[in-house]
């Protein structure tokens, strides 16, 4: 069968350990050169802002460029598989963040709760992540992604069966627990795109990589909004709402108990031989060199990934905000509308698959980070406006329409924020820098929930949605303010440039260009 060919670098002087990664690049820097290429911390106060890097990628870089380590790369095809793997898990746990609040109406009558105990069946994803995402980093980086993805596909299986024990008028509580449980799992989940792309793919699929491992999580909610109204109709008799129910939650258990079986036998923690020489050089870095407090208060200290952490929570929290209360607006409007409602809100989602697929694609090819996160978010504060002035004109249509513009730029938004946080603060972790946006993401999502609800509650839907509007144009403004440093770009043009200045001069420190196919 035929294979398409790949560039592979090797160097027949450096010895491998069993990840395949060179064990004496070390050797081949001078020590002060190599502390600075490969310690996650700031080198110097030149115009990069003392990030990582930054002296060895300003006008000495052609100086030094000879003295970049010699690294094999490959690209695996059983990265699709992990991708995969991750995306349908993440799928899974996203559809059971939405499966209440989409046919809130029914629930709220079978469990005779009110609207704020049905807001927090959603709202306890999101506060459930900010305490938790701090130590699930650590185990990130200290135990690896394989360990916390099995972590994460446990906590949804085990919530997942606990709901089952729910169906009944009076175990609220019940139910409850079990999303809670569900929403432990999540925070195993969203950081993980940006990691999984960077460990397991090349640089030149890098963002598209993150964007499918974003579009997993998508579809769990584009599911979430659609399969609930149509298996849970809205019928008078309890007893026959309780069998509906009860066959929406052992489907979502048996799919979850699928997942984590699948997840234990086939995810795998990293390749033999890394993807890009960025990665190869991460790995190189001694574990003894390396604090993951440290790492934290060095991006915290980093004011242009501060301002993308600000401005993408309050992208993301807008769009948990609009999710979750999605079913209350289109009902207020258009009464007995349940269904349609999902359908709107699988609009949204849909479309900002698409979305976030062709962004990812396009970084791939322009690497423009800051111009097109910028243009995205212009367009989302436009399509919220939009959806806002729509929404009560009387036709469905138009709402599917405006609601499909809004999540095509929204949703489209989440892959743009991880690979840009990535290049912000590269050589840092993927996963502590992805774990920052997204606790930022679930503090918002909670404060725009709550605050939107009682607006909506005392003003009504119009007002609560131009509430939404004015923190999308404050986000607009700060993503402007953001300096586009790009630094795993950099050292990745810095590799190239050491291995072109070498076949210009006619030098040879043992490595040689080989076409090989890639390996299973």
């Amino acid at each position: 069968m035929p294979q398409s060919n790949e560039i592979v670098t090797r160097s027949s002087t450096m010895s491998k350990n069993p990840a395949g990664a060179p064990e004496n690049n070390r050797e081949i820097f001078p020590s002060k050169v190599n502390k600075k290429l490969l310690s996650p911390g700031p080198t110097s106060n030149s115009s990069l802002g003392g990030g990582p890097l930054s002296s060895s990628l300003n006008v000495e870089a052609g100086d030094r460029v000879g003295l970049v380590p010699k690294v094999e790369t490959r690209l695996y095809r059983r990265r699709w598989v992990m991708l995969f793997l991750f995306s349908a898990y993440s799928a899974s746990n996203a559809f059971m963040w939405l499966q209440y609040s989409i046919i809130g109406n029914i629930f709220m009558r079978f469990y005779n709760i009110d609207t704020m105990a049905l807001d927090w069946l959603s709202m306890i994803y999101l506060l459930t992540y900010v305490p938790l995402i701090v130590p699930v980093m650590w185990m990130l980086d200290k135990r690896g992604v394989r360990e916390v993805v099995l972590t994460g596909a446990a906590f949804n299986c085990i919530g997942a069966w606990v709901k089952i024990g729910s169906v009944g008028q009076d175990l609220f509580p019940v139910t409850f627990f079990g999303q809670f449980v569900c929403s432990v799992g999540t925070v195993f989940i969203l950081g993980i795109p940006p990691r999984l792309a960077s460990v397991w793919f090349g640089e030149s699929e890098v963002s598209t990589a993150c964007s499918i491992g974003v579009l997993g999580n998508q579809l769990g909610i584009a599911i979430g909004f659609l399969v609930p109204p149509i298996l849970v109709p809205n019928v008078e008799d309890m007893d026959e709402l309780a069998g509906h129910i009860r066959v929406m939650f052992y489907i979502t258990a048996g799919v979850a108990t699928l997942l984590f079986v699948l997840v234990v036998i086939a995810f795998q923690e990293q390749p033999e031989i890394p993807p890009t020489v960025a990665q190869a050089t991460a790995r190189n870095i001694p574990p003894e060199d390396y604090s993951y407090m440290a790492s934290i208060k060095r991006l915290l200290c980093n004011k242009h990934f501060i301002l993308l952490v600000i401005t993408y929570g309050l992208n993301v929290g807008c769009f948990y905000a609009v999710s979750t209360l999605l079913n209350r607006m289109i009902i207020e409007y258009y009464p007995g509308e349940e269904v349609n409602a999902g359908r709107i809100g699988l609009t949204i989602v849909i479309a900002g698959m698409v979305g976030s697929l062709i962004c990812g694609i396009w970084l791939d090819r322009s690497k423009t980070y800051k111009q097109t996160t910028l243009a995205v978010y212009v367009m989302s504060f436009l399509g919220m406006i939009l959806f806002a002035c729509t929404l009560n004109l009387g036709h469905l249509w138009v709402v599917f329409i405006t609601a499909g513009a809004l999540g095509f730029f929204m949703t489209g938004y989440l892959p743009l924020g991880f690979e840009f946080a990535v290049e912000l603060t590269y050589p840092e972790s993927e996963g502590t820098s992805s774990g920052l946006l997204n606790c930022s993401a679930q503090i918002f999502g909670i404060i725009f929930i709550i605050c939107q609800g009682k607006i909506i509650d005392s003003f009504g839907i119009l007002a609560g949605n131009i509430f939404l509007c004015v923190f999308m144009l404050i986000g607009t403004i700060m993503t402007a303010l953001i300096k586009s440093d790009l630094r795993r770009q950099k050292a990745n043009a810095l590799a190239k440039e050491a291995a072109a200045k070498e076949r210009i001069e006619g030098r040879d420190y043992g490595t040689a260009a080989l076409i090989t196919p890639p390996q299973l």
